[in-house]
């Protein structure tokens, strides 16, 4: 078994709380009294991209567990790269990155595309993933990126979502050792399918968007909800998916 925790969009420096959020659920996942065993974490770390943005989330999202992340929207791949990888080179090229684990490979797919806020993934993130997932076909896989490939109910977020998915479900189909689809960009915790396989969508750290049905605000944005965190265990081949909200304070 397999212990895996989600954690997406933290967008440090675009609220006030985005740092103590961000860092109330990495003191909460290294405090985790049983095992854990990788961090995911699948985009938009910084809001604006900055090369200080990326120095505090360096030092926020530094965990005692292996931890894989890739860019989203509104990070930026060359700061992206030199300050939270140690990366010297690659410009605007795809951050693309994989974890593997004993028993799992993880694959996170670079869906930002430079300036715009909708998800794309290149002829040669595609090739990389592709790849990727032929390396062990016998051992389970999970591939995430940024932007769901699916509209989810929140017209904010399905008007950035994924461009041309098409593209990504074929490489998937070649894949049976894919167990599932992980994204964030919604900021909330969601569930669907894709390319017949489960697709998991993590809530969101810094705020959550709500439906049209409980907002009429056109950008349905929360920031009273708490910072919340997906946690997947991995058992007989079978992904299930736990949603927990982290206490922004340690208890008095």
């Amino acid at each position: 078994m397999l212990t895996l925790a989600h954690v997406s969009d933290t967008h440090i420096g675009g609220s006030p709380d985005s740092v103590e959020r961000t860092r109330a659920v990495m003191r909460h996942l290294d405090g985790l009294p049983g095992p854990l065993d990788a961090v995911i974490v699948t985009g938009d770390v910084a809001d604006h991209g900055t090369v200080e943005e990326y120095e505090t989330a360096r030092e926020l999202l530094a965990s005692r567990h292996p931890t894989v992340m890739c860019p989203g929207n509104h990070d930026t791949r060359a700061a992206f790269r030199k300050v939270l990888l140690g990366q010297d080179g690659g410009g605007d090229d795809p951050v693309d990155q994989v974890l593997r684990l004993d028993g799992l490979t993880v694959a996170l797919c670079d869906s930002s595309v430079p300036g715009r806020p909708e998800g794309f993934l290149s002829d040669g993130t595609l090739a990389w993933l592709d790849a990727v997932l032929a390396e062990d076909p016998d051992t389970p896989a999970l591939v995430g990126m940024h932007h769901p490939p699916v509209s989810l109910g929140i017209p904010y977020v399905d008007e950035i979502r994924l461009r041309a998915p098409e593209r990504l479900a074929e490489v998937l189909r070649r894949h049976p050792r894919v167990t599932a689809v992980l994204t964030g960009h919604a900021h909330t915790a969601a569930s669907t399918t894709f390319a017949g396989l489960p697709l998991l969508v993590a809530p969101g750290v810094v705020s959550t968007l709500l439906l049209p049905q409980e907002s009429p605000a056109a950008e349905p944005v929360d920031y009273g909800f708490p910072p919340q965190i997906s946690i997947h265990v991995l058992a007989d081949g079978r992904l299930t998916t736990h949603t927990r909200p982290v206490v922004t304070h340690p208890a008095g």
